[in-house]
């Protein structure tokens, strides 16, 4: 049986109209999940590892993060690889300036910024070069940390993803690369679930429980302060386990009756 690849996932939220909206993109239909709209995310890179990047994350070093994740080492590349596929997919980099102050690009720095996401999604060049051409790091301590999914053992591909979740303002600008994720959009979290129950935005069980997990809040404020007091080492793995039963497909959650039995 394969080991599940590590992964991060990333929920990016914005105030809009008393309500939150959430940045999904559509995978392409040659990429896991195709069609499915999801989270911006993949898998750890080898470079999301290195020290060098570990050491332009602010608010947050490997230790930490390995203890949040409960794991022995390297759990920072957690962060590191959710901030650079958020990039990557969504053009969105959450970084600070050299003076501890947001990184906003301006116009010309906008500019620059989308030929090096060309540039490192094509493989040219790698994400501690971007980081290095605005002398920028990580705002690795603007991600919190939600939950953990496992991908069920009778997938061939399987992956153990930690979701992680921040709040953004309008300064900044998201749109898909054109790669992996052919579409994109905001969508508010309440309409996203009510158009997967009508059959009208396909999603995948892990997508629609971080969505259930967000939904109900009224502002980014409200839900970001709550999720903050969640002790990460409270939150465990979650395997759905599927099965054939009177020649139906049953899928059960951890905590559901039965689950243990499979």
């Amino acid at each position: 049986m394969m080991k599940p690849e590590s992964a991060s996932t990333l929920l990016l939220v914005r105030d809009i109209d008393s309500s939150i909206e959430v940045f999904m993109i559509k995978r392409a239909s040659r990429s896991n999940f195709g069609g499915a709209w999801v989270f911006p995310g993949g898998k750890i890179d080898n470079e999301d590892q290195d020290s060098e990047i570990f050491n332009l994350c602010h608010g947050l070093d490997d230790e930490k993060a390995s203890e949040n994740l409960k794991v022995d080492s390297y759990g920072l590349a957690f962060w590191v690889a959710c901030l650079r596929e958020c990039f990557e997919e969504s053009g969105i980099l959450l970084a600070y300036r050299e003076d501890a102050s947001d990184f906003t690009p301006d116009t010309q720095e906008a500019m620059k910024l989308k030929i090096l996401r060309t540039q490192l999604n094509e493989g040219k060049i790698t994400f501690i070069d971007v980081l290095r051409e605005f002398n920028i790091k990580l705002a690795a301590d603007k991600l919190i940390y939600l939950s953990h999914w496992v991908t069920p053992k009778l997938e061939t591909r399987r992956y153990s993803t930690r979701f992680f979740l921040t709040g953004i303002t309008d300064d900044y600008e998201a749109i898909h690369d054109g790669y992996e994720a052919v579409d994109s959009l905001w969508v508010k979290i309440e309409k996203g679930l009510e158009d997967y129950h009508q059959g009208k935005f396909p999603i995948i069980m892990p997508t629609i429980k971080n969505l259930e997990l967000v939904a109900g809040y009224e502002s980014t404020l409200s839900l970001l302060n709550e999720k903050k007091m969640i002790q990460p080492e409270a939150i465990d793995p979650i395997e759905p386990k599927f099965f054939f039963e009177d020649g139906k497909l049953v899928g059960l959650l951890p905590g559901d009756k039965g689950y243990e039995d499979h």
